[in-house]
């Protein structure tokens, strides 16, 4: 599994060193650390999932917002109507980072609530069009034409945007970290992503409609797939699409009117 950059923003005070070192107690052991005090900023180099480095950073007392992920990234907000404007029971947030600039491949990272326990199909979908929700993004992304597989299929013998599926726990929390070496970022920034009420059968269900989506059932939830900021581009700011300040967005929900909203 390869390593990424990951930035965030920590709530510190400016050269609090003795933070500094129960901070890097707490990540002993996620990769290596860089922790700039005066700027209140954390990179890890890391195969962790964002998540659970984030989780590790705020059980020391302080908060923390995901501000930078390295290399070439997209973001997707997940909820049940694709639009950011909207508070829905499913809301979540995956990121897609490439490993090098030499070749295919991205590292998929995220995190879903409100899911019911199990397996739930994960797509990237050939449209980023929500304006009827998730049912207008269009069919899943193919280039190729070729038939519906599962994601370690050869790139003739699958989708581009077959993930397969993603596993959410007792609590209805998904939390994932893989790598697809098919897709690169910059081909599905404006396409969606979309997770589906059931499981994905990847091509092996005997019938047509397994060729076509897996027999993944209905699009529960999905999200625009936009381009985010790398390392060190955006510290001020979480999200450039709302002017949501850093620390407004530490205690604002991922979507919905609120987010306009000074708190």
């Amino acid at each position: 599994m390869s390593s990424i950059k990951i930035e965030f923003a920590v709530q510190m005070r400016k050269d609090d060193e003795a933070y500094a070192v129960t901070l890097r107690s707490a990540l002993d052991g996620v990769g290596q650390v860089e922790i700039d005090t005066q700027e209140g900023r954390v990179i890890v180099q890391t195969q962790r999932p964002w998540s659970e480095i984030h989780d590790k950073i705020e059980a020391t007392g302080r908060k923390a917002v995901l501000s930078g992920f390295g290399g070439q990234s997209a973001v997707a907000l997940i909820n049940t109507t694709g639009s950011v404007v909207d508070r829905t029971p499913i809301q979540g947030v995956v990121r897609f980072t490439t490993i090098t600039t030499k070749e295919p491949g991205v590292v998929v990272d995220g995190v879903v609530d409100g899911l019911t326990p199990g397996l739930h199909g994960f797509h990237i979908h050939e449209s980023g069009d929500t304006s009827s929700g998730c049912s207008s993004v269009g069919e899943h992304y193919n280039p190729r034409q070729s038939p519906h597989g599962s994601p370690t299929s050869a790139a003739t013998e699958r989708h581009a945007g077959d993930l397969g599926n993603i596993r959410a726990d007792e609590s209805g929390r998904a939390t994932f970290r893989f790598v697809d070496p098919v897709l690169e970022v910059w081909d599905i920034i404006g396409r969606a992503v979309v997770l589906t009420a059931g499981p994905d059968d990847l091509g092996r269900g005997g019938n047509e409609r397994s060729l076509v989506d897996g027999n993944s059932g209905e699009r529960i939830a999905c999200g625009i797939i936009a381009r985010s900021a790398g390392i060190l581009e955006n510290f001020k700011r979480i999200c450039a699409c709302d002017g949501v300040t850093l620390w407004d967005e530490r205690n604002k929900p991922l979507a919905g009117k609120e987010r306009s909203q000074k708190l």
